[in-house]
């Protein structure tokens, strides 16, 4: 069935011909999260991209399963972002944010908050989620120096949490490799991740873990509330490898929160805008954090952005401790927090999740995703399977001499030999569907990644 998708791998000469590329140029890329020894050797290179696949140089047809990096869920190429864009870019280019503004700022600020819990009203831009992470990470503690309790300043994360990449969310975060090779960072202790055996192939989300919230308390109790400013989490772990909350789990934990006094951070960057089935975790899960970070989903991938959602009380103690009028109340910012084409693109993106009604379609494809996905139940290697929304994670065994990463590697190249692009990470293969996604899509990629770890043996 899936011959019919292989198509014509090229070389690496002919990679660099048809991109019009010189080997210096290729050498100068010092590619991020990138093996770029292998990748040097072995070029996948993407020209062009609409509606759920991207053309490679070859000029073949890769289905994206993973909404290029989480991005994309409304599809590539939507040309209503693209005239938005062009019409911003030809009219504004370039606004400053320190003291000035532009209305698009105003009006995608308000139009994010459409999307948020109730109370969730105060909308600070920047440019990724790395950087929406630090800037919650830093709000958390002025906010606490505010209240004139300037001890709350560690912070507690969890394992397998991902955060981005600054100083901040790497000492939040709990993936190992993204920490070790960097020494010390900031002071912050870690709860324990929820993938447990209990779990295993668990649908939806799990039943086992809500009991893990007591090892929180147990930290609560040895470095005490009144030195901890935040808890953050991911609602459901992405980059960790597709993790949801178990039953009950983020409840117990903003019970937990709100009892001590200490306030909790939501990273959506993954899940908001329709990556679970709502428009955040937050709404999906019944729980309402203090701060939210947002990125991807906001302008579809197509301009970077990101941005950090704040309770009105947290934006109101910066006001009414902020001095003269004419003092700036928070000392953060950057060049391109707000920048007036991510804005049009931003209010585009959102446009279309109403328009199309993503967010339902996501909620309804998801169901099918699950039955597919836990159909490779079984199938040599494969030992763990979990899914929420349009997301599911594929943990594969350690190969005795490669380790845990060989494998997700090896069905990745054999999958995109295929004509899929699918994500891999640690031990895990990824996927986070477009919501734009056909269940002849999933039935297709699926099978295609169940295909290239029978071609493992």
């Amino acid at each position: 069935m899936l011959d019919k998708v292989k198509q014509q791998m090229q070389s690496k000469s002919e990679v660099l011909e048809s991109c019009n590329l010189s080997q210096e140029q290729l050498d100068s890329h010092w590619m991020p999260y990138t093996a770029n020894r292998e990748f040097k050797e072995n070029p996948r290179i993407i020209v062009s991209a609409e509606g759920n696949y991207f053309t490679d140089s070859a000029g073949r047809k890769i289905f994206d399963s993973l909404s290029g990096l989480w991005t994309t869920g409304a599809g590539h190429s939507r040309p209503e972002i693209t005239e938005a864009v062009s019409k911003q870019i030809s009219n504004l280019d370039y606004s400053p944010g320190f003291q000035f503004s532009h209305p698009k700022s105003f009006e995608l600020a308000h139009r994010i908050t459409e999307f948020m819990p109730e109370g969730m009203n105060r909308v600070l831009f920047c440019t990724s989620g790395s950087e929406a992470v630090e800037s919650s990470l830093k709000v958390a503690r002025a906010y606490w120096r505010k209240h004139g309790q300037s001890s709350k300043t560690r912070f507690i994360g969890r394992m397998k949490g991902y955060h981005g990449v600054n100083w901040g969310g790497i000492s939040v975060g709990g993936i190992a490799v993204n920490k070790n090779m960097f020494g010390q960072s900031l002071e912050a202790s870690h709860m324990p991740h929820t993938m447990i055996p209990e779990n295993k192939f668990s649908k939806g989300m799990p039943t086992e873990g809500a009991h893990l919230i007591s090892e929180l308390e147990d930290m609560i109790a040895l470095y005490d509330a009144s030195n901890i400013a935040a808890v953050i989490v991911e609602p459901m772990a992405g980059s960790g490898g597709v993790i949801p909350p178990p039953v009950g789990y983020l409840k117990r934990l903003r019970e937990v929160c709100t009892n001590h006094n200490i306030l909790l951070i939501f990273d959506e960057v993954i899940t908001a805008f329709g990556r679970v089935g709502s428009n955040t975790g937050s709404e999906e899960f019944g729980v309402t954090p203090d701060l939210m970070c947002i990125a991807k989903q906001v302008t579809n991938g197509t301009i970077p952005m990101g941005a950090m959602v704040a309770k009105q009380e947290i934006y109101e103690t910066f006001m009414e401790a902020g001095g003269a009028e004419h003092n700036v109340e928070l000392l953060h910012g950057s060049t391109y927090s707000a920048h007036p084409v991510a804005c049009a693109a931003g209010l585009a993106a959102l446009n279309i999740l109403d328009d199309d009604q993503l967010v339902a379609r996501s909620a309804a494809m998801a169901p099918f995703l699950e039955e597919k996905v836990h159909e490779l139940k079984g199938t040599q290697y494969v030992s763990d399977i979990r899914n929420y929304g349009l997301a599911a994670g594929i943990t594969l065994e350690a190969d005795p001499q490669g380790g845990p990463a060989l494998r997700p590697y090896q069905v990745a190249m054999k999958c995109w030999e295929k004509g899929f692009y699918v994500r891999f990470g640690g031990d895990v293969i990824s996927l986070g569907l477009p919501f734009t996604v056909e269940k002849v899509e999933i039935d297709n990629v699926v099978n295609a990644i169940g295909e290239s770890i029978r071609e493992l043996a």
